[in-house]
Parts: structure tokens; sequence; C-alpha cells
């Protein structure tokens, strides 16, 4: 059997994967043996024909009869190389056998050198069993094939005693052609793309870092030398995806005929460079080997709904998992269209490649006009000069009206400081303590004006109303909650200067001052000089620490680490964390400005009342303020809601539905506070309203984030019913539910950034997670508008038609009508959404409105674009099966299989710096509003872009972020 003694498709890497069927055979040889071997073994009879392409095809394997043992021919004679053997069609190649898993570590090296005799024998071994595997097949096949006949001759039609043999040709044959036709199609740029797919280590690092990590891991988690299994995912970096890893384990054990649990550092090292290996053929034939458990370069049906079910497993898909034999007859519905019941590893090769035609639907851009449109405003090149003038007038531009109300600001308190520390360096006050007065009396006066100021930015009604008005062309009311913070600093920093002063430096001054020095400041302190626990326990004393005291707390429990709980207190201080710890001591303000009136009035150097100016600077900011917190308490009374359904999603969500209060009025993208006195009668928190201005109901949807929106869906979780059978798996409340559901007050509405939407050009929305409920008030009012501007273009054609040749002349009074009757015009050409979240059931919360969308815009104005972050990105090989069945099923049903709509999903994080670029090339010199709500980092992530992209193009770009 010469020629044969490698096994059959071992041979350089350039060989093919399957010998070609289009090729006319030269010869027919056949080779045998006696029936066994001096050791006993029992050897087999082998059929290979020669092609033109000097391919071996393996014809057939056969047990050596003792009449063919008579009648062997000479041998194969053809002096083919054993790379030059390829398998048949329908096998996948094979690597040299392995011995058996007890042997020796040392005799598993792929580098062992076998001997001729041993490389015949094993050859041998496998090709029985490949005999037994295709005679198995063979009688599968049959069977199919008769059932098949069968049937059709139940149905009346005529049988033949021949039909399933000929039906089994013709199957053959057609899956041959379509495989030729395969062979032809793969294009260089499909084999580009091929490259970059079915990754199964990502990130960013060079393989040899990674190796050297790999090491590292190996070292640290062996034991006597050996990694087991169950360390492999933790050692290679798959600590997320264990299944996974486990799996392509076994699998590559599997290939080298092995069934071991652990391995040592040299066989880590080659299944590495199996793993990493830059050929797609070879990472094609991992995978391949993945799902064909048996080893029989088959997969079968129930094989592809196995690794289904583990990618979904990988990627966190749960529903996925649920669907698995349902998408797994999908794919056998394509990939099988002759009812074989199996397909082979060029067709799985072939819908990886293909899938991109699958995906033809919610592209992220359309590039056709990308090369007319493109702006190359910002590719000439500039010189240093212009470059800096260019980024500056962009700067100034984006930022003005923020620069304009700081450095007013910021002048005003420098003047009033300079002008109180020039009074008291004046006075005779300054020569007993110094600077420290004239200090402490400018920061003092600061003091006053920001605590003026700090209220205003919260004055939510007056800012909303204003926000309507020609001052919004001038003030940033958008920034209204970082300018509160901003005053929060300043007095922060005033507090520190004023009471620091004082207590550190005037008083020990007066106190130790001589008595001569001492003698004028009789009037402000009395005859006998005071002592150091005279001066604070006074009014202004007392008055100034509870002011700091407060103060101290509330700032504190205001900041960033304990509003958000990041910090973690035993109990029960924990109760100091959180939005309620922030509510409540915020309210300590109320104690902060009756100190702050008392202190203003009980001045140790001021005797005059005229002079005494803290109420003069408080008196409107407090009572615009105190006017805002009636307005709220009485107008949340008068807005009676009733619920009109409750539903509890996935991911801690719950929406609330509730009856719209005819005088509430708002716009989309604006937000009002809640109340549900069933939780706590005293707290308001803000939500964003997710219905549109045009639906007869209100709606917000609530993530359970903190203390109290935990509270709050445990008590709707306890007046929902759950489902029965037929409805889906939420819990569910309307107004037809037995249980009585809590009571809410509302209070709103009150403005946000995205609530001026439509005075740009294009919409950009970018959501994480529930930060997109600002947006889908958006869009739905964005279809509405559509809705009703295509409404009126067919009343107008219908009530005018158009004048034409028959009608000579127009009566002046339909003329006037044409012409008087104002249309509806959109400025808002184009949107696009953008909604990043970790969890599949998150879809769920605006379902319906993604589906709506995809129906009715017919215009395709609007573009929506999911991301699952769960899910690894395009290429990588736990994820390659999902994304191939994600575009068959959209292709074949128009659903996508993660998100259920007929939006796309779209796997990892969304490249915003591309997105960017193909809007700005899209929409040359158009204004763009970007909008987004979410984690702070993305949005100086989205800042950035859009500063860089206005210098470098003439699409303008406007960047906004909700605050509440």
């Amino acid at each position: 059997m010469r020629g044969g003694g490698g096994g059959p498709g071992v041979g350089p890497p350039g060989r093919p994967r399957w010998g070609s069927g289009a090729t006319t055979p030269r010869s027919l040889s056949t080779g045998s043996s006696p029936r066994s071997s001096d050791d006993g073994e029992e050897l087999v009879e082998v059929t290979l024909d020669l092609l033109e392409d000097d391919n071996i095809v393996l014809r057939s394997v056969e047990p050596a009869a003792a009449a063919a043992a008579a009648a062997a021919a000479a041998g194969l004679g053809m002096g083919a190389s054993p790379s030059s053997v390829a398998p048949p069609p329908h096998q996948p190649p094979r690597r040299h056998p392995e011995p058996p898993s007890g042997a020796p570590s040392r005799s598993r090296s792929p580098a062992m050198r076998r001997t001729s005799s041993h490389r015949l024998l094993q050859f041998s071994q496998e090709l029985k069993a490949t005999a037994s595997r295709a005679k198995q097949f063979s009688q599968d096949l049959t069977k199919r094939f008769t059932r098949t006949q069968s049937r059709a001759n139940l149905a009346g039609e005529p049988s033949a005693s021949a039909a399933a043999p000929s039906g089994i040709d013709a199957a053959l044959e057609a899956r041959a052609q379509r495989r030729r036709r395969a062979q032809l199609d793969r294009t260089k740029s499909g084999a580009q793309r091929a490259i970059r797919g079915l990754r199964f280590i990502s990130g960013g690092n060079k393989t040899s870092n990674a190796w050297i990590e790999v090491q590292a891991n190996f070292d640290r988690l062996a034991r006597d030398g050996y990694l087991s299994r169950d360390d492999f995912p933790k050692c290679i970096g798959m600590t997320e995806s264990q299944e996974f890893a486990m799996e392509l384990f076994d699998t590559l054990s599997r290939r080298r005929q092995m069934q071991v649990d652990k391995i040592n550092k040299d066989e880590l090292r080659e299944i590495w460079q199996q793993i990493t290996d830059n050929s797609f053929d070879s990472r094609l034939q991992i995978f391949f080997d993945m799902v064909d458990k048996n080893a029989d370069g088959h997969i079968t049906e129930a094989e592809v709904k196995e690794i289904i079910m583990l990618s979904a497993s990988a990627n966190k898909l749960s529903r996925l998992k649920e669907q698995a034999e349902e998408y797994a007859a999908l794919i056998m519905e394509e990939l099988d269209p002759e009812g074989l019941g199996y397909i082979e590893l060029w067709q799985l090769e072939t819908l990886l490649l293909q899938k991109d035609t699958y995906m033809n639907y919610s592209q992220a851009l359309s590039c056709t006009s990308q090369a007319l449109s493109q702006n190359l405003a910002g590719l000439r090149k500039r010189s240093p000069i212009r470059k800096i003038s260019s980024t500056l007038n962009y700067y100034l531009e984006d930022n003005w009206k923020r620069l304009w109300v700081l450095a007013l600001w910021i002048g005003i308190m420098a003047g009033l400081f300079i002008w109180k520390f020039i009074q008291y360096r004046n006075r005779y006050v300054f020569h007993v303590m110094g600077y420290c007065v004239t200090t402490a009396k400018g920061a003092a006066e600061t003091l006053k004006l920001n605590m003026a100021l700090i209220l205003l930015p919260v004055c939510r009604n007056t800012i909303t109303w204003l926000r309507n008005t020609k001052a919004a062309r001038a003030l940033p009311f958008d920034d209204n909650i970082n300018f509160h913070k901003t005053i929060a600093a300043a007095i922060v920093v005033g507090v520190i200067l004023h009471a620091g002063n004082h207590l550190i430096c005037d008083f020990p001054r007066l106190i130790s001052s001589p008595e001569e020095k001492y003698a004028p400041l009789h009037e402000y302190f009395g005859d006998k000089k005071p002592t150091y626990l005279d001066l604070v326990k006074g009014v202004e004393g007392i008055t100034g620490v509870i002011m700091v005291v407060c103060m101290l707390i509330a700032f504190t429990l205001a900041t960033r680490w304990f509003r958000r709980s990041l910090v973690k207190l035993p109990r029960p201080f924990d109760k100091l964390t959180g939005f309620n710890a922030f509510w409540y001591s915020h309210h300590l303000f109320i104690i902060v400005y009756i100190a702050l009136v008392i202190h203003g009035e009980c001045l140790y150097l001021i005797r005059d009342w005229y002079k005494k100016t803290t109420w003069m600077y408080l008196s409107v900011p407090v009572g615009l303020y105190v006017g805002e917190r009636t307005l709220r308490f009485f107008r949340s009374g008068s807005y009676s809601v009733r619920l009109l359904k409750v539903a509890i999603y996935p991911g801690n969500v719950l929406t609330l539905q509730m009856s719209k209060p005819p005088t509430f009025r708002y716009k989309s993208g604006q937000y009002m506070f809640v109340q549900c006195p069933a939780v706590s009668p005293f707290e308001w928190h803000p939500f964003s309203i997710t219905s549109a201005p045009g639906d007869d109901y209100l709606s917000i949807h609530v993530r359970q984030l903190g203390d109290w929106t935990r509270e709050l869906k445990r008590v709707f979780s306890a007046a929902c019913e759950p489902p029965v059978g037929g409805k889906s798996g939420l819990l569910r409340a309307d107004e037809t539910t037995k249980k009585a559901l809590p009571k809410l007050l509302i209070d709103g509405p009150y403005g946000s950034p995205a609530q001026d939407y439509s005075k740009y050009d294009v919409l950009l929305l970018v959501g994480l997670g529930i930060g997109a409920t600002p947006f889908i008030s958006i869009l739905k009012d964005l279809l509405n508008n559509i809705i009703k501007v295509e409404e009126e273009e067919e009343a107008s054609s219908d009530l005018y038609p158009p004048i034409g040749r028959s009608k000579a002349h127009v009566d002046l009074d339909t003329l006037m009508r044409i012409t008087s009757k104002p249309k509806r015009v959109l400025k808002t050409t184009n949107a696009y959404f953008y909604w990043v979240t970790r969890e599949q059931g998150s879809f769920d919360w605006f379902k319906g409105v993604m589906n709506e969308i995809a129906e009715l815009d017919q215009r395709n104005i609007i573009e929506m674009h999911n991301y699952l972050t769960s899910v690894y990105e395009e290429g990588d090989a736990r994820s390659a099966l999902i994304t191939m069945l994600q575009a068959l099923n959209h292709a074949k049903n128009g659903v996508d299989i993660v998100s259920g709509t007929k939006v796309r999903t779209h796997f990892a994080r969304p490249n915003f710096k591309k997105v960017l670029s193909k809007i700005a090339t899209k929409h040359p010199y158009a204004k763009i509003g970007v909008f987004y709500c979410g984690a702070p980092i993305l949005a100086q992530e989205l800042s950035k872009l859009c500063y860089e992209f206005n210098g470098k193009s003439t699409t303008k770009f406007e960047f906004h972020k909700e605050h509440f």
C-alpha cells in the first residue's frame, strides 16, 4: 500500500482540505493484502482513484476477503506522495493518530518518530474504522430515502425498486455541484474576511506575549507538572466561557486520539499553537471538530443544536438556548437542501464566508455615496497658526455660553472679595488681626453671593420656562446641575477661608493683643477682653459651627462615592450611602439658611442694619425656591393619575403606564418627578417620560438601582399577578387586576437637553442601558410626526389634485386655499439611535416601539442599532455560530434572534469614531445633535469626538448629556 503510509489527508499546510470531485480519474487501482498480519491484526482492502491533478480520492474501504487476497494486484504503483492523498468529499482532513491516553507523555508528542510498519498499521486501523462508519452511514441514508419513497407511494406517486438508491445518487450529485460552486465563489475578499474570523483567543496582545502569560498561568495552576482539564479555561484566559474552553480542550484531545484529563506544558504549547494559528482553514477545522463530536466528518442536526447551546451559554444568551432546536433546524434547512441529514466542512465554511450576504438589513450606514460626498475640508494641510486659530475657534463656538457665565461669576466674586478686602484693610481692626480678617471678610462676601446663587440652578420650573424663551440662546441651561456643583465647590473654598481664618488666626490674635491695641475694639467685643471660648459660644460662633457641620454632612453624602453606594460601610452605617442619604441630608440646607440669616444679623464688627447685607443676597433666590416648592406641593396633588398597566421586565425594570392629566403637557425628552407614598411620603425621584406627547397616557421605566427603586419594585411586584397560560412570563397588572395598585403622585414636566431635538438636521441618540428612556419618547414622537406628514400629503393630493393639461385654469378661491394651507415640515431629516446594553432581556423593554418604527418608517428616517456587550465581538469563535444564525434567521424570517425585534443586534461595543465619521460623510454641512444618557466615561469620549470632528469636517456636532 504505497502512498498511504502518512494517513489520509496528511501533508503540508497548503494541501487541499478535500478532494475535488470535478476531476476525472485517470486510473482505478485496488490494493489488497492477506486477511491478517503476522501479529494477528486484521487488515483491509482499499480502493483509490488517481485524479488528473495528482490528488487521490479514497473510493472504498472493505475488510480484505480471501478471494480478493488471492487475486491481489502488485500494488498501487502510482507514485503519489502522502501529501497528495486527499480525503473523500464527505470527510474532513485528519491528523496522525496518537497512542492511547495511557501511554507516557513522551509518546504522545508530535515529534515522536514512528517506524514505517507502525505508521502503516496505524493507517490501516484508521481506514478500518472509516469503513465501519461509512457502512453505517450508507445504511442510514438508505433507510432515510426508503422512508421518503414510502411516503411518496402513499400519496399515489409511482414507485420503483431502485428509487432509494437513485434518490441518494441524485442528492449526492446535487451536493457535489453546490460544493464546486462554493469553491469557485471563494473570492480573495472573502478569504481576507475569513482570516479575521473564528478567533479562539481575543485581545490586542501579540501571540508571543499572550503565551508568556499562559505559561505563567500554567506554573501557577499546574500540579506535579500537569494542568487539569478544569483549570484549562483559567490558563488560556477563558474564565467567562469555561464550558466553551473545556469543549475546545476535549476537541483537541479527540483530534489527537487521546482521552486525558490533564496535560503537560509541551502539550499545552501544542494546543496553544493550534488555537492561535493564523490560518483560517486550521481554525475552521478546529471549529468543525468541536461540532462533530463523533468525528465522522458529518455534522447532524443534534450536533448543531449542541454547539448552539454551548455558544449561547458562553455569550450569556439564555433565550437562545431555549430555542436551540428551532435554530438548528433552520441551519439544516439552509445548508442541507438535499435532505441528506448532515452537513460537511465546506458548507460550514460557505456559511461563514457568505454571512455578509444575509446581513444586508439595518446596515450601520450607507456608504454608497461616500466617495461623492467625502468632506475634504479637514484633509487639506494647514499651517500651525491656522490650526491653533481653528482649534480655538471651535472651542469658543462649543463653549461660549459656559465661558461667559463662568467669567461673569468669577468676576463678580473677585470684585466682592477685593471690595471687602480693601474695606477692612482700611479699618482699625486690621492693626489687631492683620490680613487674616481681611481674607475672612472677603471670603464671607463671596459666600453670601454663592449661597444665593446655588439655589437658582435647582429652580426647575423656572429653568423649564426659560428654555422656551430667548434666554436659552445665551444661557447654558443644560449645565444647570454642573453649575450647581461648581458653586458648591466655591462654597467649600469660601468656608475654609472664612471659618479657618477666624478660628485659627483672628481669634488667637484678638485674645493675645495688648490692652492698648484692644481698647478701640471695646464697642464690638465688650470692655473685658473675651476668651477663645467666649468667641466660639457666642451667637456668631454657634451659628457658624452649625452651618459648617451641616454643610460637611450634606457635601460628603452628595459625593459620587456615597450617592452611588460605591463606599461599602458595615451595618448600620450602610444607611449613610445611597440616594436616600443624599436626599435627606440635602434638606439640612433649611437649617443652614436659618443659621446663615442669624449669623449675618449678629456680626461682631458691624452695628448698622443696612450694612448687614446677608438678607439682601438671599431674599430673591430663597423666595423663588420656596415658591417653586410650594407650587410643586399643590400641583402634585392636582395631578391625580390612575395606573393603567404595570409590567416587570428582565433586568429589574419596572414599567408604569398611567393616565395623562388633561393639563399635563410635555415635550419628548423631558422628565417628571414621581412619588409613591407606599414607599416614602417625602421622596420624589426624576424619571424620563417614555411615552410620546401624542399618546393618551404617560409611561416611565424604572430600573432597580438603589434602595428607593428596590422598594418600589417590591411594592408593585406584590400587586402584580403571575403569568397565566399563553402569556409571557412577565409579572403584569392592569385595571382588571384584583389586587389594589399602589398610589402614585407625579410632578412636572421638567426640561432637559433632549427636548430641543427638533432644531437639528440630524440626530445621534446614544443610550446606555436604562439611559435609552429619554430617547424612546423622541423616536416615537418623530415617528408620529412622520406619519402625520404622510397623511397630510395624501389628504392634500386628494382634496387638491394637480392641475393637468385638460384644465386650462384654476379659480382664485381654490388657489388661495391651496397656498394658505400650512404644511408640516420636518427639520430633522435623519435620526440614528444607538442602544448599548449588557443583558439580552433589556430588549424587551422597548420591543414594541422598535418593531413599530421598523414597520412604519417607510422613508428610512430613523435608523436603530442595538449593541449587546455580553456577546463576544464579531470574529470570535465563541460568537461565530450566533453571528451566522443571526444573519440567516433575519434573512429568512425578518427577526433578530437576540432582541426578538426587526432591528439587528450588533455584538461588543460600538466604535463611535467610525459612527461619527460615517455620519459626517453622509451629512456634510449639517447640524447634528448628539444626545447621550449614561455613564460619564462614554460622555467624555463622545464630547471629545464631537470636538475632534468639528475641527476637520464641515459637519457641526453639538454634544448634550442628560442630567437629573
